[in-house]
C-alpha cells in the first residue's frame, strides 16, 4: 500500500475528490476533538482543538462512507468518526466516569494495560483473531452517544467504547480507541491482524474499481502525524 497524507484543508469540499481516488482511509490519533461540533461546551480538562483539522476529517468521513471506502479509525479518528455522523463525547474520562479505570495511566506507549472484549462475531473480532486482548491506552476521551449506524463492538471492563464498526456491511469500516501501530511489535498478533484486515479491505475495493487493470493501493490518512 502507497500512504498519501492528507493535511488540513482550507476547502473541506476536495474530500469527496481526494477519498474516490484512494483505497483506503485511515484516521490517526491526535488532538481534542472541538466539542462544538457535537454542541457541548468545552470543559476545563479539554484540550485546545485544531479546528482545521476537525473540518477537514469530519469531510473525509462523511465522502469514505457515502462511496464505502474501507476506513481504519485510530484513537482520536474513532472519535471524529463518531461525532461526524451524529455521535457525541465523554470529554475527559477521569472527570465525567469517576468510577472508570485509568485510560491514560503513563508509561512506555507500548505496554498493554487493560483488558478489552471484543463481541464474538463483529467484523473487529474477525479482523483482530480474538474476542479477549489487553491494549495500551493513552486517551481522556470516548464515544459517549453513538452515532446512527455505528455499532460497538468492543469495550473495556469499565465500560468505556474501546472498538466499533459501521452497522452496514457495504461499508468496511473499523474503530478502535487503543493505539495498534505502537504493538505491532509485541508477541501478540492481534494488532499486526488489523492493519492486515484493513490492507485486504483496501485491495478489494482497488479491485473492484479497476477491473481488468492493475489495481493502485493508496492510503489516505486524515491527520499529519500520529500520537
Amino acid at each position: 500500500m502507497l500512504p498519501v497524507i492528507i493535511a488540513p484543508m482550507e476547502d473541506e469540499r476536495r474530500a469527496a475528490a481526494i477519498v474516490a481516488s484512494v483505497d483506503g482511509v485511515l484516521l490517526t490519533g491526535g488532538e481534542d476533538v472541538d466539542p462544538a461540533r457535537y454542541g457541548a461546551a468545552a470543559r476545563g480538562e479539554t484540550d485546545t482543538p485544531h479546528l482545521a483539522r476537525d473540518r477537514s476529517e469530519i469531510a473525509l468521513v462523511v465522502a469514505a462512507k457515502t462511496i464505502a471506502v474501507p476506513t481504519l479509525a485510530i484513537c482520536r479518528g474513532l472519535q471524529i468518526l463518531n461525532v461526524a455522523l451524529g455521535g457525541t463525547l465523554i470529554q475527559d474520562i477521569p472527570s465525567e466516569r469517576p468510577t472508570a479505570l485509568a485510560h491514560s495511566p503513563g508509561g512506555p506507549r507500548d505496554r498493554r494495560a487493560h483488558a478489552v472484549r471484543a463481541s464474538e462475531g463483529s467484523r473487529l473480532a474477525a479482523a483482530l483473531g480474538a474476542s479477549d486482548l489487553e491494549v495500551n491506552s493513552s486517551h481522556h476521551q470516548a464515544l459517549d452517544r453513538v452515532a446512527p449506524g455505528i455499532r460497538v463492538t468492543a469495550t473495556a471492563p469499565d465500560g468505556i467504547v474501546e472498538g466499533a464498526e459501521s452497522a452496514d456491511d457495504r461499508w468496511w469500516m473499523l474503530g478502535v480507541q487503543w493505539h495498534p501501530e505502537e504493538l505491532t511489535a509485541t508477541a501478540e498478533a492481534w494488532d499486526r491482524a488489523l492493519f492486515e484486515a484493513f490492507q485486504r479491505a483496501a485491495a478489494a475495493h482497488a479491485a473492484i474499481g479497476t477491473a481488468g487493470g492493475p489495481a493502485p493501493a493508496a492510503t489516505a490518512t486524515g491527520s499529519t502525524a500520529l500520537r
